[in-house]
């Protein structure tokens, strides 16, 4: 097959890395208990365990929307409602499967600057209403990174866990970009969830490497109670779980699962310095991570078509790049030349057309 060349439409389009294919390969020999009964799921657990400096109860899952849909279901009864921003993933793009696997649990929609949930807008909701007739507010769910690509500071998530406790919420973190966070701010995975009141995590395995996966951490032990069961009903009940488990084992014990997300922010940066004098471009949100959002004149974004970019204008209408644990300096770098070569094009255009 004719390799096509790497595009920043999505960290999703990257392959699986070395650490992740190493242990796959390591695990594919032999026979083991299935279900979960096996060598590598344990160690798997036990690296998120040390990883996190708790005793947490992990669970695993294929895809980000079955462990953020059955994580927010082990906390909300059917008549409860979930507080969200209104571009947040589980609102915008699982398909109702929050609802569907709760039986029927509210999505609550807060409108909010870039994505980001404040301890206002969750209390504005939370207390809005409190008749019967209403979905009782039940938990709270950020996304970190959010889905602009922006970074929730530690005081930012315990001021929202301050106010989750005040209101009897529960507090869960989307993480399918968890490690570009940590990347981000520079601290650990436990100050950033428990310590700082974070009640469920989703830990995105397939955006920083992996083939498929995605770790849920509860770390309230009560919270976990019949979770197993829930993942075996919605189907995420891995017969071969070592296969879901053990690439877990090579990226958290080689310490690559940082590394990877530290390369795509950097690779983030990388773009948004070298086009930050281009006349007619400007980011939509800070780069905080491994996203850039870039707001361009229809002109330009076609010019970056007709070169081969591919990209995502779904959120604003800008253009949206994301870079993974592999993505090529030198092609960053042409995509930043490229966009220089597309303005340019643009703008003689124009004084043509005047």
């Amino acid at each position: 097959m004719t390799q096509e060349p790497q595009q920043f439409a999505s960290d999703n389009y990257a392959g699986i890395c070395p650490a992740a294919w190493a242990a796959m390969d390591e695990a594919n020999r032999g026979y083991v208990p299935a279900y979960g009964e096996d060598p590598w799921t344990q160690r798997a657990s036990d690296s998120f365990r040390t990883l996190f400096e708790t005793d947490c109860e992990v669970f695993f899952a294929f895809n980000g929307t079955a462990a953020n849909s059955l994580a927010l279901a082990a906390l909300c009864q059917s008549y409860h409602s979930v507080i969200c921003s209104s571009s947040a993933h589980v609102e915008t793009d699982e398909c109702g499967a929050p609802e569907f696997f709760s039986n029927g649990s509210k999505l609550l929609v807060a409108q909010t600057e870039g994505g980001k949930l404040t301890p206002e807008a969750v209390r504005a909701l939370a207390t809005g209403r409190s008749d019967i007739h209403f979905p009782k507010p039940r938990a709270v769910t950020i996304t970190q990174p959010t889905e602009t690509g922006q970074v929730y500071s530690l005081d930012e998530i315990r001021a929202l866990s301050a106010t989750c406790r005040e209101l009897g919420l529960r507090l869960h973190m989307d993480g399918a970009r968890f490690a570009n966070a940590c990347a981000a701010l520079g601290c650990s995975p436990a100050d950033m969830t428990w310590r700082s009141g974070v009640d469920v995590l989703c830990f995105g395995g397939t955006k920083n490497g992996m083939a498929a996966g995605e770790a849920i951490l509860f770390f309230d032990h009560a919270l976990a109670i019949d979770f197993d069961y829930r993942c075996k009903q919605a189907g995420q009940l891995a017969s071969k779980m070592r296969f879901l488990a053990a690439p877990w084992v090579g990226m958290l014990e080689s310490g690559v699962w940082l590394s990877n997300a530290a390369h795509g922010n950097e690779c983030a940066r990388r773009l948004a310095t070298a086009i930050a004098d281009l006349p007619g471009i400007e980011p939509m949100f800070p780069v905080e991570a491994n996203a850039v959002f870039l707001r361009a004149p229809e002109a330009v974004l076609e010019g970056l078509r007709a070169r081969g970019w591919r990209f995502y204008t779904f959120i604003g209408g800008g253009a949206r790049f994301m870079f993974a644990w592999d993505a090529d300096l030198g092609r960053v770098d042409a995509l930043a030349r490229d966009l220089r070569a597309a303005v340019t094009e643009a703008n003689r255009g124009e004084t043509l057309a005047a």
